[in-house]
């Protein structure tokens, strides 16, 4: 890496150009705080090491200087024992860590090989980024409808601030989509943005993946750890599912809203952190407030500012658009003017209820593309829960002047139809609500999540 030191004890200037060059990074030494502002105006660093006590400027001054000028710039502080508070207060202005003089060399390789793997993820996201764009292109959202349009208002308005955000929506109908392009259109674009759903992670291991752990904080902590709250400073974080956190996390949740600090799992001390915190739930907050299953100062905490998605059974005007769109992905050189779907497929599609909203429609446009060869998809390249078109052009039993779903077809259901089918009756029987579902099924919640992520897989199957 590039580095900077900056320390007024001469000794230390010669052992740290020795010794940086030996560990492999290219040094700048200087012996005080205005000298290193000086190199930090002329050169991009990759990490800083600084003295907290220089002449000039002191080390915190010289790290807010580096974070003004290259927010990306890692700085580890070296205090003397007597200055550790002032070192801790160091965390708090940004600072990546910090070792208390005299340090062993061993010691300073380690920080520093924690520094370059920080700096090697970061890139690592931005090239998959990249890469995920130049395939998809920015998160926008589809579709003409009333409440489409509102939400996408409600999305530039809100985006460019810093304010918590809570999306609420039936499972599926693509609150991550709208957490993105918040990202999208805000000035932290540049910088991370990394979902994780609350409801997937083991609860014994969520502190430790938000949070991140110090080495041996725990059985099986055999390495220093980043949580996702570091590897997204900067940029924004998605809590989906945030209904599902732990009673014991939500307060640690709120104390991260609350000072914008965070602490590593087996770490005494607290470090500053800027992440924008995006939410999302399909439950009912305010009752679970009610039932004690969800602290209310948190709730208010989270839904400064609110956004609702509608299900996709109140907006079956978009459903053309959504499908083509979503057929585009799979057929990339179709033509623009080419008809993706016949009218009779249209009219199956919105006949439908969509209990699995945006997600199942994906899964259902995959098993479509599989089966026809080339547009337009027919009633007959829908999966068999949709029906077969009849000798009268009917769309199978009760048709789309009954408003529901489908399900009688030609020949036997496979069990993974069946299986599939029970889910998501299930799930629209309690309203999106996962964990109600799991249990009136009698899986686990993990199971139901696995089962929901292989919808495509039964589709592929028909």
């Amino acid at each position: 890496m590039k580095i900077l030191f900056a320390d007024d004890e001469k000794s230390l200037q010669k052992l740290m150009s020795l010794e940086l060059p030996r560990l492999g990074h290219e040094v700048t030494v200087c012996p005080d705080g205005l000298t290193a502002v000086a190199a930090l105006e002329r050169n991009t660093y990759d990490c800083i090491l600084v003295d907290l006590d220089m002449p000039g400027l002191n080390g915190i001054q010289v790290i807010g200087k580096a974070k003004e000028l290259s927010p990306e710039t890692e700085a580890i502080v070296l205090t003397g024992k007597s200055s550790t508070e002032s070192a801790i207060s160091a965390l708090r202005f940004g600072a990546f860590d910090y070792l208390t003089k005299p340090c062993r060399l061993v010691e300073l390789q380690t920080l520093l090989d924690r520094v370059a793997d920080k700096r090697e993820l970061t890139r690592k996201y931005r090239a998959v980024k990249t890469r995920l764009e130049k395939l998809e292109g920015k998160s926008n959202l589809i579709g003409d409808s009333t409440s489409m349009q509102q939400v996408g208002r409600l999305i530039s308005k809100v985006a460019p601030t810093n304010s918590t955000v809570l999306i609420r929506g039936e499972t599926g109908t693509g609150k991550e989509l709208v957490a993105r392009a918040l990202h999208d259109q805000s000035h932290r674009v540049e910088m991370p943005f990394v979902a994780v759903n609350c409801g997937a992670l083991p609860e014994n291991l969520i502190e430790s993946e938000l949070f991140g752990h110090r080495k041996g904080s725990f059985t099986g902590a055999e390495d220093t750890r980043i949580g996702l709250f570091e590897v997204a400073n900067g940029g924004t974080l998605f809590l989906d599912e945030i209904g599902e956190l732990p009673k014991s996390l939500q307060a640690k949740l709120l104390r991260v809203l609350e000072t914008g600090e965070i602490r590593r799992v087996g770490d005494n001390d607290s470090m500053k952190i800027d992440v924008r915190i995006v939410c999302a739930t399909h439950r009912d907050v305010e009752q679970m407030v009610a039932e004690g299953d969800f602290r209310e100062d948190l709730m208010f905490r989270i839904n400064t500012f609110e956004i609702h998605l509608p299900p996709l059974r109140e907006r079956t005007e978009d459903i053309p658009l959504l499908a083509e769109h979503l057929c585009r992905r799979f057929w990339p050189n179709v033509p623009m003017t080419q008809t993706i779907f016949s009218t009779d497929a249209i009219r199956a599609l919105k006949s439908h209820d969509w209990p699995g909203n945006v997600r199942e429609l994906a899964n259902v446009v995959e098993h479509a593309t599989i089966l026809c060869e080339e547009p337009p998809i027919e009633p007959d390249h829908l999966p068999r829960r949709f029906g077969r078109s009849s000798g009268d052009g009917a769309i199978g039993a009760g048709g789309a002047a009954a408003g529901k779903p489908v399900l009688k077809a030609i020949g036997p259901l496979s069990l993974r139809e069946l299986e599939m089918q029970a889910i998501y009756q299930a799930l629209e029987r309690h309203e999106g609500n996962k964990p109600q579902a799991a249990e009136e099924l009698g899986v686990s919640l993990k199971t139901l999540y696995n089962k929901l992520n292989q919808a495509s897989s039964m589709d592929k199957s028909a």
